[in-house]
């Protein structure tokens, strides 16, 4: 399969260096060359399939002429040593429960896909140089790409976050790891540590010191992989004789996992519409009402992993549709909830079914209970285990949230984190710092 840069669709790359490099040259984001729709048959058939079944056709149509199948099976089996079960919340709505991976959010499915694959690469190539994966976070993403990178040989990882804006939950999910894994707390917002990370992938000086990629969702081995449990979703529907007319409402930050919805229904998968929920930070639901995309600072909300006023993911989504909006309205209706909306759907459902929502699968609920029609059947996603915004939740709630006991451990550790300014030029000084020091090692 070959790979183009948004900024440039005459460009190409193959698997190996749109993964290794993460961003084209151009600051372009990766999109494949083509999105294959899969046969009539895999659909009738996919009720009798196992959730690597699926997912393993469905990475065959992404990565198969780049990996040996065997090497794709083993790496997409990996990948899903947990599974994302459906729970039924209300009347014809359903929860996917995203969180039942290591780290307890949607983004370890990504970011153990994308880790297993660059070690393939590695490995393959025989390059003695370190990897520096470079992840910006809002919250989840850190803790799932820190971990799915956790021990790897060859590979260290810069998370950077912004400082007092992610839950203290999920801060230590990556600042208590220590080994190949550094925590940067930037004092800005999400995008600020966006920007940095971006800013570093084309400057010559940096690239020429350092071999970068990155694990956020603007690398292509980081967002497809999330097309799985779509296709996942369905097939637990489709058991249940629920197939038809099926809504799928994906909470959306820098808007990677519903990006990758969409990939899944151009490939064929019988979803009928989808719902981008927003938070306060309301740039493609202002986008779908307008025809503009205006991108602009972010603000901190309750649901801070949808925190993104500039979403990457955002040139994907375009560029799928041909720039067209009203192609883009015709698959995809917005949403936007203040924090006040998002705490009343957090009490009102778990008061009515005993359901508990984190505070962005909130907005998904609510999204779904205001658009979904008659005869039709709604799936949002449930992104994040709610423990991990007990302190938003539980006075909605009245009561305690259980810890997982995955969590506790990472509450155990000791923070170590780095503080940084919102400027690239003390970023880079300190990536050639650290990587003039791990070389004297």
């Amino acid at each position: 399969m070959k790979y183009y840069s948004t900024n440039d669709t005459s460009a190409r790359a193959g698997l190996e260096q749109a993964v290794v490099k993460g961003l084209a040259p151009d600051k372009g984001l990766y999109m494949p060359l083509e999105v294959k729709r899969l046969p009539e048959e895999f659909f009738e058939n996919i009720d009798k399939l196992s959730f690597q079944e699926i997912a393993c056709v469905v990475a065959d149509a992404f990565f198969g002429g780049d990996i040996p199948a065997d090497e794709l099976r083993k790496i997409v089996y990996d990948t899903l040593a947990f599974d994302c079960p459906l729970e039924k919340v209300g009347e014809n709505i359903w929860s996917l429960e995203l969180f039942h991976g290591p780290t307890l959010a949607f983004k370890d499915v990504g970011a153990r896909f994308m880790a297993r694959l660059l070690g393939y690469f590695i490995s393959k190539s025989g390059d003695s140089r370190e990897v520096n994966v470079l992840v910006a976070t809002s919250g989840d993403t850190g803790s799932a790409v820190a971990n799915g990178f956790l021990g790897v040989e060859g590979i260290h990882v810069y998370v950077l976050y912004p400082k007092g804006k992610v839950s203290p939950i999920q801060e230590c999910q990556f600042t208590t790891l220590g080994r190949n894994v550094t925590a940067i707390e930037v004092d800005g917002v999400f995008d600020d540590c966006q920007a940095l990370v971006k800013s570093a992938f084309v400057d010559a000086e940096l690239n020429a010191a350092m071999k970068l990629t990155s694990a956020n969702s603007i690398n292509v081995a980081r967002f497809l992989p999330q097309a799985f449990y779509y296709f996942h979703a369905y097939a637990q529907l489709k058991r249940m004789g629920l197939a038809d007319n099926v809504v799928v409402c994906v909470p959306s930050g820098n808007f990677g996992n519903i990006c990758a919805g969409l990939f899944g229904k151009r490939m064929g998968l019988p979803v009928r519409r989808f719902i981008a929920a927003n938070n306060e930070n309301d740039v493609f639901f202002e986008y779908l009402s307008s025809g503009e995309y205006k991108p602009r600072a972010s603000v901190q909300t309750i649901a801070n992993a949808m925190d993104v006023g500039a979403p990457s993911n955002f040139a994907r989504i375009a560029e799928l549709y041909g720039h067209d909006v009203d192609a883009v309205r015709a698959d995809v209706s917005g949403a936007r909830f203040s924090d006040e909306q998002i705490r009343e759907t957090v009490a009102s459902v778990y008061r009515e079914t005993g359901y508990l929502c984190d505070p962005h699968g909130a907005c998904g609920m609510r999204a779904l209970q205001q658009q979904l029609k008659p005869g039709e059947t709604g799936v949002f996603l449930e992104t994040a285990h709610p423990a991990k915004f007990k302190d938003t939740v539980e006075p909605l709630i009245g009561g305690p949230v259980a810890i997982p006991e995955r969590l506790a451990a990472f509450m155990k550790g000791t923070k170590e984190s780095v503080p940084m300014a919102a400027d690239f030029a003390a970023f880079k000084s300190f990536l050639l710092s650290r990587q003039a020091m791990r070389k004297n090692l």
